[in-house]
């Protein structure tokens, strides 16, 4: 970037750029990524940003499924009060934790470039490792799913609280095993804790491994600075898995999964929704331009009109 350019894109900050965040040990390494992509696109000194962690509601409770008491709105809702009233100039989410349907008043303004999508096991080699009846600890409605739908003799079990606080009870015996993104471990410096799972074996939720920042739609000059260290493959297909969940109008309750990859000009989406218990998959994929935006839905609805009446009713239809 030449002066000139780097001078234009400063103006318009007097102060520190403040970006929130949760306060968790991997949402602040997420958001120190952020920072350091900034300041590495635009030449400012480490003083020119500001963390600015905050607790969020779904870091207090941890003794009940977040689709109990208000579902992915609980990671958001302190962030996006706080960039409503201006006291932070861009929020960073891990993307799956954000619900699909979000205020008008913000906007999606840059994706970082995409970490590693698989799940990572803790606590046995593989699945078909674990012991009968293993207790696997787990937060997630697809996850479950999809390991019962691998082993039905599994004791699937509610595990809630940060990465650190699952490991530690492994550790103590609590549960035989747990399940972990692999990005937000490798975020960690925890590359070398468990086994992943491949994607064959257990397609990934839609937006894993991908770290999303929003700013408000009216502030031109932030959105300008975060299109900047934005990734355009990892948008384009996070998009489309956001544009599939829309469809089947998914909720924290709903067994879904999904991936898309980039290819040229072309997306490629797997995605498969499934019973609670695992006793129904009904999975597919679809190839199209990445400025095909009615692509992921018309597969969300073809993968509707296979399932059952009872699969359906997951997905309120």
């Amino acid at each position: 970037m030449n002066e000139n350019a780097k001078k234009e894109i400063l103006a318009g900050l007097d102060r520190p750029l403040r970006i929130g965040t949760r306060q968790s040990p991997l949402a602040m390494a997420q958001a120190q990524m952020t920072a350091n992509a900034l300041l590495a696109t635009h030449g400012w000194r480490p003083d020119q940003v500001e963390l600015v962690p905050m607790i969020a509601s779904g870091d207090r409770i941890l003794d009940r499924a977040l689709a109990e008491i208000g579902g992915k709105a609980l990671w958001t809702k302190e962030l996006d009060r706080a960039l409503g009233d201006g006291e932070i100039d861009c929020a960073v989410h891990s993307m799956k934790d954000v619900e699909t349907i979000r205020p008008g008043e913000f906007i999606l303004a840059a994706m970082l470039e995409r970490a590693d999508i698989h799940d990572r096991l803790i606590g046995a080699d593989s699945i078909d490792a674990l012991a009968e009846r293993a207790i696997v600890g787990t937060a997630s409605p697809r996850r479950k799913a999809q390991l019962l739908r691998l082993r039905s003799d599994l004791d699937i079990r509610l595990i809630r609280g940060n990465v650190q606080s699952r490991l530690q009870k492994i550790d103590d015996g609590e549960y035989d095993a747990t399940l972990l993104a692999a990005a937000g471990l490798n975020r960690l410096d925890m590359e070398d804790v468990g086994s992943d799972i491949s994607e064959d074996v257990m397609l990934p939720a839609p937006a894993q491994g991908a770290i999303g920042i929003e700013a408000r739609s009216d502030d031109p000059h932030v959105r300008r600075l975060m299109h900047a260290i934005s990734s355009t493959n990892t948008f384009r297909a996070v998009i489309a898995e956001r544009l599939f969940l829309e469809q089947l109008t998914a909720d924290c309750h709903s067994p879904v999964a999904a991936l898309g990859t980039i290819d040229g000009a072309t997306i490629h989406l797997r995605a498969e929704i499934l019973l609670p218990d695992g006793s129904e998959c009904v999975a597919g994929s679809s190839s199209f331009d990445t400025g095909d935006v009615a692509a992921p839905g018309n597969l969300a609805d073809k993968l509707l009109g296979q399932a059952s009446a009872e699969l359906k009713a997951v997905f309120g239809r």
